[in-house]
């Protein structure tokens, strides 16, 4: 069974484990109690969820210190290795380098023998001489002087024999001396690679331990993320319940297939490429999973409250420039205003006086924004009234926005605008690099992890 399907099986069974003891305790309780006992457990959950991200975040951290920590005793390893390598270079050619002294040093003790012996030779003929006679003196020489030049030249090379010696005496200590000292270095150099061979050993024991530790942080990190995924979709399963306890009228969900053939339809349309348009869709809604989770509780302030648990959202719908435009769309639509899902109110980071709630439907249209739309999208569609919560008049609105807004030439800025906020909270980065994943996907049918995890868990 390959990998992906027995990932896929596994967390389904997890779900199911999950999920049905809760059902058949639901069966039994009242639509009062059930929404209470749901909305208490997905507060449980919701916190779980930020327990794991935090978790994730944690082990994320550590896996890439843990890697620095790894790289750098490879490099460590890798450039005591190169030292090590060096020293036995080193080591060699002292070895050799000695070897050569040891040879000279052999041939020098050869030359002070010989010359001994010719010394000896020497002393031993001048010492005969010095014993002879005057009588043999006379009778073995022809002329005295001749008898004075030969002792005389004998001790000539007694002196140079013996200043020979002396320096070839000079010369074998110091071939010795310089033995010696290459003796020490390569003894020196030889400990250095012990050292060396010791450090690296160390470094490799620390190196596999980290790569071990490092292992066992990854497979944690994963079932983070793998146990964060199936509380979260369990919570997706508890608010899809507690809206239809809430009586939120349904919304068409397309299938991944189905929303792919609205978007070329749509690119046909605006000229807006298929995968940037479900970027934005997915990023808006979940591919109109969740088309909002507020309601409007008042028809003069716009304040909306959530669905589940009831927070009041004073920023809910603009009441000057969004709740006229929603008050009539809902009509046109015969929808019941105070029973139609709308975006909440965010908290972006700028303070809790900025930004509305008040989106509507599959592409997160605020009303305002979808009123200078609307008439474009019936033209085409030819229909009476368009309806931003159709998942096909939401793509086609979307497509025409995004080239009002200069997707063709620039998509990155194209969906920051889209978003209303270029550059804050990653809207637009995240938009185009799940895009770019969805247009492989499209043409070669493969998808990564990473990508896996980007475009069907927005």
């Amino acid at each position: 069974m390959p990998l992906r399907i027995l990932k896929i099986a596994l967390l389904l069974t997890l779900i199911l484990a999950v999920a049905l003891p809760s059902f058949f305790v639901l069966a039994e309780m009242t639509p009062e109690q059930e929404r209470a006992q749901l909305e208490k457990e997905l507060k449980e959950l919701e916190e779980k969820i930020k327990q794991y991200e935090k978790d994730i975040t944690r082990t994320e951290t550590e896996i890439q210190s843990l890697r620095q920590q790894i790289s750098a005793l490879k490099s460590k390893i890798n450039q005591l290795d190169l030292e090590i390598r060096r020293s036995n270079l080193i080591i060699k050619d002292l070895g050799l380098q000695i070897q050569d002294t040891e040879g000279s040093i052999e041939t020098t003790s050869l030359k002070i023998e010989d010359l001994r012996k010719k010394l000896a030779g020497t002393l031993r003929t001048i010492y005969e001489e010095d014993q002879k006679s005057l009588v043999e003196v006379l009778l073995s020489e022809e002329t005295l002087s001749g008898f004075f030049d030969n002792l005389m030249a004998l001790e000539t090379l007694n002196l140079k024999s013996q200043e020979l010696l002396g320096n070839i005496k000079d010369l074998k200590f110091s071939l010795e001396e310089q033995k010696g000292k290459l003796g020490g270095e390569k003894d020196s150099l030889e400990e250095t690679v012990r050292s060396l061979a010791y450090q690296k050993q160390e470094s490799e024991a620390v190196r596999k331990e980290q790569e071990k530790l490092m292992g066992m942080t990854e497979a944690q990190h994963q079932q983070y993320i793998e146990q964060k995924e199936i509380s979260e979709q369990r919570a997706s399963e508890i608010r899809a319940r507690i809206f239809q306890l809430a009586g939120i009228p349904e919304v068409e969900m397309p299938t991944f297939g189905e929303a792919l053939e609205i978007a070329k339809w749509a690119q046909q349309q605006t000229g807006v490429r298929p995968a940037l348009l479900l970027s934005i869709i997915t990023q808006e809604s979940a591919l109109a999973r969740n088309v909002g989770q507020c309601y409007l509780a008042d028809l003069n302030s716009g304040t909306t409250y959530h669905i589940a648990n009831n927070r009041q959202f004073p920023r809910g719908i603009n009441p000057t420039r969004d709740l006229p435009a929603f008050l009539q769309i809902t009509k046109e639509l015969g929808r019941d205003p105070l029973r139609t899902p709308v975006s909440c109110w965010i908290d972006v980071g700028r303070g809790p006086n900025y930004g509305w709630g008040g989106a509507m439907g599959p592409a997160q249209f605020i009303p305002s924004t979808w009123m200078l739309i609307k008439d474009r999208v019936s033209s085409i569609t030819g229909s009476s009234s368009a309806n931003p919560w159709s998942v096909r008049d939401s793509f086609l609105a979307a497509g025409l926005y995004l080239r009002d807004l200069g997707a063709a030439s620039n998509e990155l800025l194209a969906a920051g605008r889209y978003f209303g906020a270029p550059g804050l909270l990653a809207y637009d980065s995240t938009v185009v690099q799940r895009a770019n994943c969805l247009q492989i996907f499209i043409d070669k049918g493969t998808i990564s992890d990473q990508c896996l995890r980007l475009v069907f868990i927005p």
